[in-house]
């Protein structure tokens, strides 16, 4: 018998690339998409390697016939049998990966970060317009149901007019041990800083939807600093940041991995004229407020909510804590409606800002501006989004290479030219 929370039609087909059992989000997005009935994963090229390949496409209840040795193997094979493919590759690898998704015509699920660069999240945009593709990108933290009765409460007013904001994201994983005194083992990838440092790919990309998410508004500019603390010797591991938003809103960001005592210590607080109210992902199921009389109250799922109550988002109820793949399988069910519209209907489909590509563009323009005022320290603007024109036939899709960072410093001292001027003609 199908629960409430399960749709009367098939479910969605889906095909996952990379996302083995042994990585760190595979399991995570195998779980969170079927738990609702939406989707059903049916194909995948899970690993490079073939033993790991078959062990996860065995737990996953995925046909050999179906397991492939290589992306294009599964591209070629696939056509017209998937409604959507989730890249789940490294990040470094995501570009190149939606981009061939894209062009050989498949929806796209891209685990966060997007791509390593605006250059690269801008291209993809435009390949998207050019193929009337669909292209989701997940940040998972959104789907709390506590989130989004944050974003439901400020929306409404009851904060009154946002005046400033905290969020924070400390982990410890690059400076502890483990029982028994030995040091982590990050994936390879992990500890190789491009022009944007992983620690921000990994991290700070979530803070600037989760922020953008709850105030629908837009990063102006920021000064920030960076540095190395952990065991790995040239990766930045902590990193600080003051902003300016829109509507004259300030923000103070931090995230590490190198703070000790904190698995994942994801905060938000966001403070307004009539109240304000703090968010933390290790008591995901309770959202504090207080108000300008003095009030404080406590808000869970079964008090005086407008959103949290909602069907969806009990699974089981109040007082049963839902938790992080519950938030990723509400990502899943809002992303299944959305690709259904767009199915139905291409050329009038607007995909929810929250999860689009634009939200990554934007997000990787505010890392680029960190990374530049951590290295010339002063304020950065941050470039915002505008449609690209598209062009008559396929563009070429190279990303310079060029250490944009270096050169915009350089040009800086010299010109006073900005890094969004620089970047400006990459796309």
């Amino acid at each position: 018998m199908k629960t409430h929370l399960q749709q009367s039609r098939k479910p969605l087909q889906l095909g996952f690339i990379g996302g083995s059992i042994r990585s760190a989000v595979g399991y995570a997005h195998f779980t969170a998409s079927s738990m609702d009935g939406h989707w059903q994963l049916v194909a995948g090229c899970f690993s490079q390697q073939a033993h790991i390949n078959q062990e996860s496409a065995q737990t996953y209840g995925v046909q050999a016939e179906r397991t492939y040795s290589n992306l294009d193997a599964m591209l070629n094979a696939e056509q017209g049998k998937l409604d959507a493919i989730v890249v789940l590759t490294p990040t470094p690898d995501h570009f190149a990966t939606v981009r061939a998704c894209i062009k050989a015509g498949f929806a796209v699920i891209c685990e966060k970060a997007l791509a390593v660069s605006s250059a690269q999240a801008r291209q993809l945009i435009q390949l998207r317009e050019q193929y009337h593709g669909f292209l989701a990108v997940t940040y998972n933290y959104s789907g709390y149901p506590m989130v989004r009765e944050l974003a439901e409460q400020i929306s409404q007013g009851k904060l009154g007019k946002i005046l400033h904001f905290q969020v924070e994201m400390p982990q410890e994983g690059f400076i502890r041990l483990d029982a028994k005194g030995n040091k982590p083992t990050p994936q390879p990838w992990r500890l190789a800083d491009g022009n944007i440092p992983t620690l921000h790919l990994d991290l700070a990309v979530h803070l600037h939807q989760l922020i953008s998410y709850l105030l629908d508004e837009k990063p102006i500019e920021l000064v920030s600093d960076q540095n190395h603390y952990g065991w790995f010797a040239g990766v930045v591991d902590n990193a600080t940041c003051l902003c300016r938003y829109s509507n004259d809103i300030q923000g103070q960001i931090w995230f590490s991995k190198s703070a000790l005592g904190h698995r994942n210590g994801l905060k938000i607080r966001v403070y307004g004229t009539l109240g304000s109210a703090e968010w933390v992902q290790s008591n995901p199921e309770e959202l504090n407020i207080a108000y300008i009389d003095g009030r404080r109250e406590i808000l869970d799922r079964a008090g005086a909510v407008e959103v949290s109550n909602q069907l969806r988002y009990n699974r089981f109820k109040a007082g049963h804590p839902a938790g992080f793949l519950e938030a990723f399988a509400n990502l899943y069910a809002d992303i299944a409606t959305q690709l259904q519209y767009h199915q139905k209907h291409p050329a009038a489909f607007a995909l929810d800002h929250a999860i689009s590509a634009e939200m990554a563009y934007e997000g990787l323009s505010f890392l680029e501006a960190m990374v530049i005022s951590a290295k010339t320290r002063a304020w950065q603007s941050v470039a915002l989004y505008s449609k690209p024109a598209l062009a008559k036939q396929e563009v070429a899709f190279e990303t310079p290479a060029v250490d944009l960072f270096t050169l915009a410093q350089a040009m800086q001292k010299q010109q006073k030219i900005s890094y969004n001027t620089l970047t400006s003609g990459l796309s």
